[in-house]
Parts: structure tokens; C-alpha cells; sequence
């Protein structure tokens, strides 16, 4: 360890050390003894030993007890270590030896002198090699994301909260229901029954209770507390895809791809009435205030609006030019807003029945919308990877909430307004402040993901290739950005820097390579051959010969001299979409989407070594100067560290996003990597043996 207190604690039997673990602060609280609090919540040494021991949640709630002693400015800095620690809950849950690399990235920016000592200490951490951030490329707290919820294993397509806004319930593609702690984060109990995709689930005005929605066609009524099924409510002939509760809590309302809409009596579980009118899916229900009236949203472009005590029809409701995917009233029962696949919201007077006004700003489909309490603003979730809030007085947007990775699914609002919880296709669910979203979240960078990056021979300069179809170039010791290179005609996959240092090749999707002079920004010249997307490309030391790798699952050896191929490499099941040559020019390495790296003998072109670790596909793969080491960079929000001699992984480090790309500079500990977010993530490898 690297502190003092580390090295004591280290030095205690394991029986002392975790019952000390896990009262000791509890014992400072009950007497007062705030300095010592604070001593030992800003020690490294402290939050390393407690983390491994006893777990994030616990240590995260260790700072609840001297931020309640302590007043306004006083706890800032153990409140802005408390909600790093938030940020990376997910993270360092699995992986508690990323706690250095973590609050190095979260809180870098911050130069409290409590928070630099914290860093100082935690820079020497020495167990095993880590990744240091020299930017503050993750995250930072005190803006609108407060934490991950992670516990699902497929997508996440539903999400609503409880009356008293202290849980959530969460519906997904793993046909499970998880119940969560919204405090905590944690989950609390999940609920198992479906036998296909859970597609919505509301909660009872009680809070005791909630109905899910199920790809099985069927409906289910839990008890929350137990997670026990009270009874399965079937009736519709295809896929139930929404479900709202009466404000009574005795009566529901679902949808269903079989373009009805039914009525169901919660006490007895029967089905009390059939809406019938839409003439394609039903894709959500939403209930007013009174309990009397409802509206729907379907596939074929239309709203309708319901009387339910007597199922008739009211009116449609007509504008959006596709699917409408999702139907929300506000808390006033005056006015809904509605979303679409054409990539907008509506806003609709309920009263008057027409439409107030459209709201347009997300680059994807609109898949859910929320209304704050006081029916003022409102949240919507797209497939553009974005929340927006909107002022639904003016239709104006005020800020776009960034952090998932996939497509956002549905969005709540808790009860008081002050958060919200969003779901993800990335098996995620993110829990947000609203009272700080105008601060929106520093994203300095491209404006789409980054796919590739590459640093020169002398470390000072980087090139990073981006889904926004430019390259840019960066200053590597301060992150600054100094130029952007304008040509290609789609995303920008792959860069490569020869080895003067002079000029670059890029990889793209429009399936051409090209020459750039890095001292002007200006094109050279563009290489013409694949018939499809170059995902990525390599210059061996020589500057005679370079690696690609494409969309057609294999690895290609080209010579430079007369772009002619040498020799095809073939082992990978899926897209290859990273690649790089070892120093001596003798080797090459591949990142696949079918989550493997295969390291590569280029005079025969035989495969040498599978590499496996990464739970999702590959992007881009990068190898150390010294040619012993080699870093990947994976869907699955990770940079990993391998030893190519044996095969082990050695290190993670996890973004805040899928990390798409990575390089390595000329000092072999140097490391660059970049997202899907378009954040770039500067980072140095720590604790290196040999």
C-alpha cells in the first residue's frame, strides 16, 4: 500500500483488519471525531483496503457520515470523492483494481489540496500494472450523471420509478425485472417469470406492487418486496409492448403488437374491456390524472385518445410522420407529448385536441419521453445515444444529457423532479441530477465516436480518426487540438503514422486509404482498392509494408513500394477491426468483433496466439515499442494490457463509454485510446515489471 494508514492496515491480521474496515468510521461518527474522518476518507491506502475488503457501496456510504457533520463548503471535498466513487461504482465493482486509475480520471481537474495529496498517494500504487489518467478524461462529478446501474445482461427497454421516488423498477431483454435502491444504486431483488423480452413495467401508486409487459404475450402482477408473482395476465394474441396503472391502482391499461389495447381489473386479473381502432402495433398507453381517460401511440403514425369507462374512441390524433413510439401526460392532465421514429416530439393539447408544438433536435429515433412533475419540462431518450431536456412553454431545447454508449430506450422522472433514470441497449441503466444538467457534461473532441488514434514517433503529436468523418490532430502533453483533416467521405476507421513522423495513412469506410502531410494538414494522395469498408491499417518500422484489416474478416499484407498484396491472413470469425505490426516487422496482431485478438506470423502467415478476455468486440489493438506488450481497446468500455509472451492480460482500465480505439507511444507507457462519446482518453501504464 501506499500510505501510511495502507501499510498499517496491511500489517493487522485479516480478522482485525476487516472488523476495523467495517466499524471503525461508524465509531469515529459516534464521537465526533471529524478530522479523523476526513483523515482516513482522503487516504488512499484507507479507500484501497476498504474497497477490496468490504466493497464499493459500503465505502461509497462511508462518506455519508461526516458529510452529515459537516455544513455547505466544509464537505465539498469529500463530496466530490464520494460522488467519483459514484461515477465508477459500476466499474470498480468488478474491478477493484482500477481505483487509482478511476479517481485519477474523475477528479484530476480538481486541485483541492486534499484531492491532489489523494492523487500523489495513489500514483504510487504498485500490486499490479494499472492505467494513469494525465487528463481528466473521465467523467467528472458534480455534473448531471450520478451513477451506472449495472446487473442486467441484455438490453434494457423499460424503466419506471415509484411514487415515493426512492426505487426504480427495470425491465429487459434478459426476461428479467430488477428492482432498485435509488440511494444505493443497488439492486435490490429481481423478478423472474417472463419467457420472452420484458418490454415495459409500471409501478402500482403504492409501491407494493407492479405490472410488466412481456414479449410472451403476457402481463405479469409482482409483489415487489418478495419479487413473487401474484398472477399472469394473458389475452392479447402478440407481444404486450406497454402497460400503465390507474392513479386508483385498480385498473390497467396495456398495448400490444396485436394493435389493441386492454383493460384489466388489478383485483381480480381479469380483462374488463378491448380498445379497438389502430391499424398497426400499439407502442405505449399512457393514463390521465382523472384515471378516466388515456391515450396510445402506434406504429401507423397516430394517437388516440380513450374514454375508458366506456372504451370508446375520442379522437386520433395525427402529425408524426412515423412510428410513434411513446406517449407521455403531464402530471396537469392539459397537454402529452408524444415521440417518434421520425425523429421528433410532439406536443399535443389534450383539451382542445390539437398540437402545440414539434420538437426537433436528436439525429435518431425518439424511443421515450418523461414529464417533470411540475408539467413544465420534459426528458426524452433516442437512439442518437442522447437524453434532451426540453421547456415544453417554449419547445426550446436546454441541454443534451451524454454518457451512454447505445441507444437510450426509456427514461423516468422521480416524484420531486430533481432525477432521472435512463435505460440502454447496453444492458445499463444511468441515474441523473436535473438539478445540475445546465452544467451539461465537458465533452471536448470530435463530434462522433473516435475510431482510430496514432501517435508519432517522438510522442509529442497524436491523430485521432473519427465517425464524424475527419482526423484530428492533437498536442499530447497538454490534449489540446490543433488541426482537423477534412477528405474522406465517411467514418474515418483507421490512422497510421510512418515512421518519420512526417505524414499519415487513414483507413475509412468509403473504402479508400489516404496520404496526409501531418506539417499542413494537406492530402498527398488517396489509395484505391477494397471493394469494402477498411477498417484499419499498420506501417511496419520499415515504412516498406502495411498490415489492413476489413470488414471481410481478414487481415491483408501489402507492399507499399507497389500496393500489391503479399499474403492473406485468415482465423477470425467476424469483421476485423483493429490491427498492428510488432517493431521488428515480423509480427502483426488483430481485434475482432468476435471479441478475440490473434497475434499473427507475417513471413508465414500463420496464426501464433488466440487472445481472449474481452466480453464484447474488439476495436483496435496497439503493441508497446519493446513488441512484449500490446493494448486493446473493446466495446465493452475497456483498455486492456496483454503480455504477447504469454499470452496474460495484465491491466484494464474502463471509460465511460465503448472505447473504439488506442495507441502507444515511443516511451512504451504512453497510452492513448478513444470512445464512442468522442471523448479521448490520455492515459500512463503504472507498475510495470520487466
Amino acid at each position: 500500500m501506499t500510505t501510511a494508514l495502507g501499510q498499517w492496515l496491511s500489517k493487522l491480521d485479516s480478522e482485525k483488519r476487516l472488523q476495523l474496515l467495517r466499524h471503525q468510521l461508524s465509531d469515529f461518527a459516534k464521537a465526533g471525531e471529524v478530522e479523523r474522518l476526513r483523515s482516513w476518507l482522503t487516504d488512499f491506502g484507507f479507500l484501497q483496503h476498504k474497497l477490496e475488503a468490504v466493497g464499493i457501496r459500503a465505502l461509497i456510504s462511508d462518506y455519508d457520515l461526516v458529510l452529515l457533520l459537516l455544513s455547505g463548503e466544509q464537505g465539498g471535498t469529500l463530496k466530490l470523492i464520494q460522488e467519483a466513487l459514484g461515477l465508477s461504482a459500476d466499474v470498480l465493482a468488478e474491478d477493484s483494481s482500477q481505483l487509482a486509475g478511476q479517481l485519477w480520471g474523475r477528479l484530476l481537474s480538481v486541485q483541492q489540496p486534499e484531492i491532489v495529496a489523494l492523487l500523489k498517494d495513489a500514483q504510487q500504487w504498485r500490486d499490479k500494472p494499472w492505467f494513469r489518467p494525465f487528463t481528466g478524461n473521465l467523467i467528472a462529478p458534480g455534473g448531471p450523471l450520478i451513477c451506472t446501474l449495472t446487473g442486467h445482461t441484455e438490453e434494457v427497454n423499460a424503466v419506471t420509478i415509484a411514487l415515493d421516488g426512492k426505487t426504480a423498477v427495470s425491465g429487459s431483454e434478459d426476461r428479467t425485472l430488477k428492482w432498485w435502491d435509488l440511494a444505493t444504486g443497488e439492486e435490490i431483488v429481481t423478478l423472474r417469470g417472463h419467457s420472452g423480452a420484458v418490454n415495459t413495467v409500471a409501478i402500482a401508486p403504492d409501491g407494493k406492487t407492479a405490472v410488466s409487459g412481456s414479449e410472451d404475450k403476457t402481463l405479469k402482477w409482482w409483489y415487489l418486496s418478495t419479487g413473487w408473482e401474484i398472477a399472469t395476465l394473458r389475452g392479447h394474441t402478440d407481444e404486450v409492448t406497454s402497460v400503465a396503472i390507474a392513479p386508483d391502482g385498480k385498473t390497467a391499461v396495456s398495448g400490444s403488437g396485436d394493435r389493441t389495447l386492454k383493460v384489466w381489473d388489478l383485483s381480480t386479473g381479469l380483462e374488463v374491456a378491448t380498445l379497438r381502432g389502430h391499424t398497426d402495433w400499439v407502442r405505449s398507453v399512457a393514463i390521465a390524472p382523472d384515471g378516466r381517460t388515456a391515450i396510445s401511440a402506434s406504429d401507423d403514425n397516430t394517437l388516440k385518445l380513450w374514454y375508458l369507462p366506456t372504451g370508446e374512441e375520442i379522437t386520433t390524433l395525427g402529425g408524426h410522420t412515423d412510428w410513434v413510439t411513446s406517449v407521455a401526460i403531464a402530471p396537469d392532465g392539459q397537454t402529452a407529448v408524444s415521440t417518434s421514429d421520425d425523429n421528433t416530439l410532439k406536443v399535443w393539447d389534450l383539451v382542445k385536441e390539437t398540437e402545440l408544438a414539434t420538437l426537433t433536435g436528436h439525429s435518431e429515433a425518439v424511443n421515450a419521453v418523461a414529464i417533470s412533475p411540475d408539467s413544465q419540462t420534459a426528458v426524452s431518450a433516442s437512439g442518437d445515444n442522447t437524453l434532451k431536456l426540453w421547456d415544453l412553454a417554449t419547445g426550446w431545447e436546454l441541454a443534451t444529457l451524454r454518457g451512454h454508449s447505445f441507444r437510450v430506450n426509456a427514461v423516468a422522472i422521480t416524484p420531486d423532479g430533481k432525477t432521472a433514470v435512463s435505460a440502454s441497449s447496453n444492458h445499463t441503466l444511468k441515474l441523473w441530477d436535473l438539478a445540475t444538467v445546465s452544467e451539461g457534461v465537458n465533452l471536448q473532441g470530435h463530434g462522433l465516436c473516435v475510431k482510430a488514434v496514432a501517435i508519432t514517433p517522438d510522442g509529442k503529436t497524436a491523430v485521432s480518426a473519427s465517425g464524424d468523418k475527419t482526423l484530428k490532430l492533437w498536442d499530447v502533453a497538454r490534449g489540446w487540438e490543433l488541426a482537423t483533416l477534412k477528405g474522406h467521405s465517411s467514418w474515418v476507421n483507421g490512422v497510421a503514422i510512418i515512421p518519420d513522423g512526417k505524414t499519415a495513412i487513414s483507413a475509412s469506410g468509403d473504402n479508400t486509404l489516404k496520404w496526409w502531410d501531418l506539417a499542413t494538414g494537406w492530402q498527398i494522395a488517396t489509395l484505391r482498392g477494397h471493394t469494402d469498408s477498411v477498417t484499419s491499417v499498420a506501417i511496419a518500422p520499415d515504412g516498406k509494408t502495411a498490415v489492413s484489416a476489413s470488414e471481410d474478416t481478414t487481415v491483408k499484407l501489402w507492399d507499399l513500394s507497389t500496393g500489391a498484396e503479399i499474403v492473406t491472413l485468415r482465423g477470425h470469425s467476424r469483421e476485423v477491426n483493429g490491427v498492428a505490426i510488432t517493431p521488428d516487422g515480423k509480427r502483426a496482431i488483430s481485434g475482432s468483433e468476435d471479441t478475440t485478438l490473434k497475434l499473427w506470423d507475417l513471413a508465414t502467415g500463420a496464426e501464433i496466439v488466440t487472445l481472449r478476455g474481452h466480453s464484447r468486440e474488439v476495436n483496435g489493438v496497439a503493441i508497446t515499442p519493446d513488441g512484449k506488450r500490446a493494448i486493446s481497446a473493446s466495446e465493452d468500455k475497456t483498455l486492456k494490457l496483454w503480455d504477447l509472451a504469454t499470452g496474460e492480460m495484465l491491466a484494464t482500465f474502463t471509460g465511460d463509454g465503448a472505447i473504439a480505439s488506442c495507441a502507444v507511444a515511443a516511451d512504451g507507457v504512453t497510452v492513448v485510446g478513444g470512445d464512442w462519446l468522442g471523448r479521448v482518453y490520455f492515459l500512463r501504464l503504472e507498475g510495470l515489471r520487466g
